[in-house]
């Protein structure tokens, strides 16, 4: 069964014969389509005018189509090595209709996500407590509110979660996570301005384990054009967080998804000052380059664990390889 099929079998059901749990699934659903809807009109419908303009593949279209991939922010290799593919594909089974090879298009967008290991696991565990996780990111992504809406998912879960305010350097850094404490009923552990940040995730991991909290959240700074010291500092809190736990915490990194590839170099740069175990996608409802989240995987390995869809608290979901393809890709989908 070809990924198009499977995806409409999956999500096509009428709303009417849902299941309670089923009905959620579509909320979900509903969000992803509605999120990536400038994604979609920048991929999918032009992938739909292609197939209207060419009644056969040829060379112009193989072109054309390497200019949507690259528009849709999907890397320069993650291209290439798809159009490659494509193409032996049309040249070894002689196929030339756009709308199949559209369709081995996203199937190969999807093994290609998934190459480095289907069983990833997006949800923290908590299979040891506390659960700890430290969150990076340059400043301007989201990464404050990003914070809230975890911390608002897991105290939903029925989790004792406390923030830690880590990052000593940005100014209103601790007071805006502040507020979110306030707002959301928990504790927060914060340091003076420019105090040491792995003292600061000292005393707050300390609190945590003492007050037998489920989950610890760690915000740091995200001060990129001094790597050296921001190198420096994320060791040092990572280090400081092992010893108390015997453990290296999760640390998710946020990307904002407007900003493209600068989100990919970013991705980079972070990945070689700490263990990044996750990728934390905000704004993609803002932009019409969802291919983003493809690039990071192709380009390094790092699994996208949730995915902003909206500025609400709920907007934040899990991500979902299957929902996200198919908010992509639905008008193509539905066709088929």
């Amino acid at each position: 069964m070809g990924l198009f099929k499977f995806l409409k079998e999956k999500f096509g059901k009428k709303k009417e014969e849902q299941s309670v749990e089923a009905s959620k699934e579509q909320k979900s659903l509903d969000k992803y389509d509605k999120g990536l809807e400038k994604s979609r009109k920048n991929f999918s419908n032009k992938l739909e005018e292609l197939t209207k303009r060419y009644k056969e593949v040829n060379d112009d279209y193989f072109s054309d189509l390497e200019e949507i991939l690259i528009e849709a922010d999907c890397g320069v290799n993650f291209t290439l090595k798809i159009i490659e593919d494509l193409l032996d594909y049309s040249n070894e089974k002689d196929i030339k209709d756009p709308k199949a090879i559209n369709e081995s298009l996203v199937d190969r967008m999807f093994l290609n996500y998934v190459k480095e290991g289907s069983n990833i696991k997006n949800e923290l565990s908590f299979e040891n407590l506390p659960e700890v996780l430290v969150m990076v990111g340059v400043n301007g992504v989201g990464k404050t509110t990003t914070i809230a809406k975890l911390a608002k998912r897991y105290i939903s879960k029925g989790k004792k979660v406390l923030l830690v305010a880590a990052d000593t350097f940005r100014a209103g850094a601790k007071e805006q996570l502040t507020v979110w404490a306030g707002r959301l009923g928990i504790d927060i552990v914060s340091g003076n301005d420019n105090e040491d940040p792995a003292s600061v995730a000292y005393k707050g991991v300390s609190k945590g384990l003492a007050d037998k909290a489920d989950l610890i959240i760690v915000d740091t700074a995200g001060r990129l054009q001094n790597k050296k010291n921001l190198m420096d500092e994320l060791k040092k809190v990572s280090k400081v967080i092992n010893k108390l736990i015997n453990r290296e915490p999760e640390c998710f990194l946020v990307i904002d998804a407007t900003t493209g590839q600068n989100g990919v170099l970013q991705a980079a740069a972070f990945k070689e000052l700490i263990n990044v175990t996750g990728i934390v996608i905000t704004k993609m409802d803002g932009t019409s380059k969802g291919g983003i989240i493809l690039a990071i995987r192709e380009e390094l390995g790092i699994p996208v664990r949730f995915i902003g869809l909206g500025e609400g608290f709920d907007d934040l979901e899990e991500f979902d390889l299957d929902k996200y393809l198919y908010g992509l890709c639905s008008g193509l989908i539905k066709d088929e």
